[in-house]
């Protein structure tokens, strides 16, 4: 009779995990797909040269000697 307790105890804990790996599994291809698309941006980003001409820009604040460009400078 023990061994019919432990049986059914098992069935239902295994019932409660049934979908678990379905979860996990949604969880990490949403996390893979995610890093895709993240790495396709940037390498758009960089083959357009979108990036460089943000670094310009933002280079171009902090060049500035003027005290108009000082203050572009602080706030920036």
């Amino acid at each position: 009779m023990r061994s019919r307790t432990a049986s059914t105890a098992c069935r239902a804990r295994r019932a409660d995990e049934r979908g678990q790996g379905t979860v996990e599994f949604a969880v990490v291809t949403a996390a893979f797909v995610a890093l895709i698309v993240a790495l396709g941006a940037m390498w758009r980003l960089f083959g357009e040269g979108k990036a460089m001409e943000h670094a310009l820009a933002s280079a171009s604040h902090h060049i500035e000697l003027s005290s108009a460009g000082a203050a572009d400078v602080l706030l920036y």
